[in-house]
Formats: structure tokens, C-alpha cells, sequence
């Protein structure tokens, strides 16, 4: 069960960075540090409610955090999703570097006493 959850993580993670514009987000929010939602706001051609969505999909999935002060939103990205993805296409790398290996092994004449 714990493996399922921690697929299904995975998949949200990258469903949430899927996006154009939440990738535009975390690219900006990493740039810049907590940043208000109007001032995220201000780099789309989109509404304010629809970058809210987009917003509240990131924090669904983790990639974001939202802190309240009085009626200011603050937006911070979490970077350990990210990790999460990273040591995943890292296993894939080891994965795919050990079938070359063995390609490679299968393809070389070798030192056979046949």
C-alpha cells in the first residue's frame, strides 16, 4: 500500500508540473522567494481567479506552500516534490545505464574458451 501511495504522489506531482503555466509559477516563485498571488498574477494573460486555480493545484501536489499575513497571500515553492521527481528519474538513469551495461557486455567479443 505504501508503494501505491507513493506512486500516486508521484503522478500528482508531475500532473501538477505538467502545466505550462504552473511550471511558469514554480519557475518564478523559486526566482523570486514568497511572492504575492496578485504579483504571480501579474506575468499571465489569465485572470486572477484562474491563476488561483492553478495555485491551489501546486498546493495540492505539495510544490507550493501559502501563508497568510492579514489579507496578503504569500506563495513559497517547496522544492522537496521536486527531489521527489529527481531521485525517481534517477533510478530510471541507473535502470537504463545497467541495460547498456549488459548490451554493451553481450555486444563485445569476449575472452571465451569456446
Amino acid at each position: 500500500m505504501v508503494e501505491h501511495d507513493e506512486s500516486q504522489r508521484l503522478s500528482d506531482i508531475l500532473k501538477a508540473a505538467s502545466d505550462v503555466t504552473r511550471r511558469a509559477i514554480l519557475t518564478l516563485l523559486v526566482q523570486q522567494g514568497p511572492t504575492r498571488v496578485t504579483a504571480l498574477a501579474e506575468h499571465f494573460d489569465t485572470s486572477l481567479n484562474s491563476v488561483s486555480k492553478h495555485i491551489k493545484v501546486l498546493e495540492s501536489a505539495g510544490l507550493v506552500s501559502r501563508k497568510t499575513l492579514g489579507r496578503v497571500h504569500l506563495i513559497e515553492a517547496n522544492m522537496a516534490p521536486i527531489r521527489e521527481i529527481d531521485r525517481w528519474f534517477g533510478q530510471l538513469r541507473l535502470l537504463w545505464d545497467m541495460r547498456l551495461e549488459r548490451l554493451d557486455e553481450i555486444l563485445q567479443p569476449g575472452d571465451k574458451d569456446d
